[in-house]
């Protein structure tokens, strides 16, 4: 999938130097619910257990650079409490901070909902960003989702402390 400046590819290894590049940052990973990343052997096993499915999990590549600059994504909700339906998959998402207020993130979720429109069955999606990261929510909205007016807590309590997350969800048939 790709549109004039990103590609939507599958993971590969060779791809751990740039995830770690962007992921050791310590306002990327916090902002989407995980720690950042403390070596290229860690960003490795992340590829290989966490982006191993190639089928709804991509890494976001800059065509001018041909290097992997976040992931895009969907599945089976995570464990933070969001009111999904049944089979209602999860969306998640995140873009390194360089490339942050260029509408890249918009862009590649643009490009999944068309894909997940096109070749699945799936209803609806939902999502949700914490409320400290309204940013991650614009993304959303921008791409049709709609604030349901549910806010949950995240309960692994990450950084000590326990996180709002606002609920969004995206109609699609």
């Amino acid at each position: 999938m790709e549109t004039d400046r990103i590609i939507l590819r599958p993971w590969r290894d060779n791809d751990a130097p740039a995830l770690y590049k962007w992921a050791s940052d310590p306002d990327v990973g916090p902002r989407a619910g995980w720690p950042p990343h403390q070596s290229v052997e860690e960003s490795l096993e992340v590829i290989r257990t966490v982006f191993c499915d190639a089928t709804n999990t991509w890494a976001i590549e800059l065509k001018e650079t041909g290097e992997a600059i976040g992931a895009m994504g969907y599945g089976p909700s995570c464990n933070c409490n969001l009111p999904a339906r049944d089979g209602e998959p999860l969306i998640g998402y995140w873009i390194a901070k360089p490339y942050w207020n260029r509408g890249i993130c918009t862009e590649a979720l643009e490009l999944m909902i068309e894909h997940i429109r096109c070749r699945t069955d799936i209803k609806s999606l939902i999502s949700g960003h914490f409320v400290d990261n309204p940013a991650s929510g614009r993304v959303m909205e921008k791409c049709g989702f709609v604030p349901t007016g549910e806010t949950v807590i995240d309960e692994t309590q990450y950084q000590g402390k326990d996180r709002p997350i606002r609920v969004l969800r995206l109609e699609i048939r």
